[in-house]
């Protein structure tokens, strides 16, 4: 399980894989500040967290997509 834990790329959303864009792990990587990230405002209500893998829970933000509840269309 540790394996698992340690290949987590932070910067990706755990549910579609795509960049999560996440001005938080932008400044912690970077040590710049970021202006406030686009999680702050968004409604999580439609995002389909019970999907999250438990060992990802905490790690990484899933994608503003993610958040909204709108699946990747095939051809993203």
């Amino acid at each position: 399980m540790a394996a698992v834990l340690d290949t987590i790329d932070a910067t990706r959303c755990p549910l579609c894989g795509e960049q999560n864009r996440c001005a938080m792990e932008v400044a912690r990587e970077t040590g710049e500040p970021q202006p406030p990230c686009w999680c702050m405002a968004t409604d999580f209500r439609n995002a389909p967290l019970a999907a999250l893998p438990p060992e990802s829970r905490g790690k990484a933000c899933i994608c503003a997509r993610c958040a909204a509840g709108t699946p990747a269309s095939p051809q993203d």
